[in-house]
Formats: structure tokens, C-alpha cells, sequence
């Protein structure tokens, strides 16, 4: 089964291709620190057989953050936290990478005021963002840098920025919600210089031989957004500096999607196509039928399950003993299995 076969990426081998998507948790204190719940809920994972457990959203900035619940890394005392997650999950044979992000007009912290290419609110209930200054971005530009920096120190194998969902790197994407007249907007070279200087930017401090890879909106559900032949064109552009893709879409406006499992995956099978380049797909995947289909067809690398590792920690125990894979029962288990 293709499924639990490995996978490797630069100096990373998964034990299958289950990922475990970052999905936030909202629990954390004000001050960004990963706590017990994390180290749980993350470590369960792992021990239930998860071959890559990517932690979720972590602010580079406090206003970064989605939340004032949300871990954040943007000070060394922020590590420690993290590393515990890290080496718990290793311990259980999992690797793990780590979402870094900066919420722009969607942040909803109170500890400062929301920032974006341009002053365009999301919706009625969220504040009227600030159009960022060059000084600026050079700022948060650098702030992805020493995220990606701590995130090396606390040991994760892997990095993926978010520039998907709506936050900030997606708000310069997309012309939608970018419309500055300076060399961040305009063409689709200039929305996408911002994410190519993180990029850049990040590879200074991060591992030559561990992967970077970008979480992306692949459509905008708009006519005048992003689509899939779009995402090829940005993907393309920046395919140097990145290993992977994780396709997913939406977020950027309070538009209604119609989901089903799978339904992002023709976006991931474009983007794999065309840009020649591994990737993740996501998307309300529910089953390991769906997730080898995908794999057979040469669709997708990897698959994650989001809410069905919240609904099942052992997800991936119970599809290879379904399917008679061994070497997936933790010995404190096997009596369950008798």
C-alpha cells in the first residue's frame, strides 16, 4: 500500500505519507509558550503512527498572531517549549515540521494593530488593517528569518511558511487584496517579490539539507484571485527556493466553499503537473482509500488528515491494521490487538 510507504525529502524520511496538517489549537497563554496540552496533543500523534506532524500556525510577531492564543516564536525563551514537542514526537517515530506566519489583516491580537499590503478590512468584524511601509515589511521579512532560525534550534526537520488562508504573504499574492503601486504590487512578479525575499531570507539561517516548503491558496473562489494556472505562475517563480508544495485554498474573502473529500486535490495534481515539484494534499480527506487513490494516480506525495486526526489520534494504526501493515502497534498495545 503506497500509503505507508516512505517518503524522503532532502534529509527527511517519513515512516508513511500521513501528514498531520497544522490546525490551531488555541492554547496557548498571551506569552506564545507551547504548554502540556500541545506536548499531548502532538506526541499523541506520533505515538498513533502519524509519519509527519506539522505543528501548527506560530506567530513571528505577537500582532503576527491569529490570536492571542497562539504559539508564537519570536524569542528564544519560546524554544524551549517547542524542542519538548519536538523530541517527543521523534521518540515516537514521527518527524515534524513547523508553520511559521504572520496573520496580516486577519490577526485578531490585541497586542497591536493589524497590518497588510493595503488598508482593505476582510470583513465587518475584523479592524481596518494598516498598509504596511517598506521599513516594514523589511521588519517582518526579518522576523521569518529568525522564526526559521529558532525553529532550527528547536529541532524540527522541516519548514513551512504559510502563505496561504488569507495571512499576510497570501494578501500579497493575490490582487484581491493587494493594490500598492510600488514594487510589491502591480504585476504578478511584483505581489510575489515578498514571499521570494522570505524565502531568500529564510534559507540564510535554515539547513541547506532540510526542506522549506510554502502552504498555498491555490484558488480565491473569485474571478479577479488567485487561480490554479496563477499559483503555477508564483509557485514557478519561487520553485528554486522551495522542495515542496501544500495546496490548499480559500481564505482570503468570506466566501462560501463548497467542500467534500478531496476536493482540493485537483489543485495539488495542477501544481504537481506543472511545476514539477512534490506535494501535499489536503482537503476534508476522511479514509485511506481516498488518500491512496491519490497516491496511485501520482495526484499527490504526501496526504493529510486534519480533522480526522483530531476525531481519530490512531488513525494511522487502525489503516494499517485494516490493511495488514506491520510494525504499527506500540508494544504497550498489542494486547488490544490480540
Amino acid at each position: 500500500m503506497k500509503l505507508f510507504e516512505k517518503f524522503t525529502i532532502k534529509n527527511m524520511t517519513l515512516r508513511n505519507r500521513i501528514v498531520m496538517p497544522p490546525m490551531c489549537m488555541y492554547s496557548a497563554a498571551d506569552d506564545g509558550q507551547a504548554n502540556d496540552f500541545h506536548l499531548t496533543h502532538y506526541a499523541s500523534r506520533a505515538v498513533g503512527g502519524v509519519g509527519l506532524i506539522i505543528v501548527e500556525a506560530t506567530g513571528i510577531k505577537p500582532i503576527g498572531r491569529i490570536s492571542d492564543n497562539d504559539l508564537g516564536l519570536w524569542e528564544d525563551e519560546q524554544i524551549p517549549g517547542l524542542k519538548k514537542i519536538v523530541d517527543a514526537c521523534h521518540r515516537y517515530g514521527s518527524k515534524t515540521a513547523l508553520q511559521i506566519n504572520h496573520a496580516g489583516r486577519k490577526s485578531q491580537s490585541a497586542s497591536g494593530h493589524p497590518v497588510a499590503p493595503s488598508a482593505l478590512t476582510f470583513s465587518d468584524k475584523y479592524r481596518t488593517p494598516a498598509e504596511l511601509t517598506r521599513p516594514e515589511i523589511n521588519e517582518i521579512i526579518d522576523a521569518f528569518k529568525q522564526a526559521a532560525s529558532r525553529a532550527d534550534a528547536a529541532g524540527f526537520d522541516a519548514l513551512e511558511i504559510h502563505a496561504a488562508h488569507g495571512y499576510l504573504l497570501h494578501e500579497f499574492l493575490s490582487p484581491l487584496t493587494n493594490k500598492r503601486t510600488d514594487e510589491y504590487g502591480g504585476s504578478l512578479k511584483n505581489r510575489t517579490r515578498f514571499l521570494e525575499q522570505v524565502l531568500q531570507q529564510v534559507h540564510t539561517v535554515w539547513p541547506a539539507d532540510k526542506p522549506v516548503w510554502i502552504r498555498v491558496s491555490a484558488s480565491d473562489y473569485d474571478s479577479v484571485g488567485i487561480d490554479a494556472a496563477m499559483m503555477v505562475e508564483i509557485i514557478n517563480d519561487v520553485r528554486s527556493l522551495i522542495d515542496m508544495v501544500h495546496v490548499s485554498s480559500g481564505g482570503l474573502l468570506p466566501t462560501p466553499v463548497n467542500s467534500y473529500p478531496g476536493y482540493q486535490a485537483p489543485l495539488a495534481d495542477a501544481i504537481r503537473r506543472k511545476c514539477h515539484i512534490p506535494v501535499i494534499a489536503v482537503g476534508l480527506l476522511t479514509n485511506p482509500e481516498i488518500a491512496e487513490a491519490l497516491l496511485q494516480t501520482e495526484r499527490a506525495d504526501l496526504t493529510a488528515f486534519g480533522r480526522e486526526l483530531l476525531r481519530h489520534p490512531y488513525f494511522a494504526i487502525q489503516a494499517a491494521q485494516k490493511y495488514g501493515v506491520v510494525g504499527y502497534i506500540p508494544k504497550q498495545y498489542e494486547r488490544a490487538y490480540d
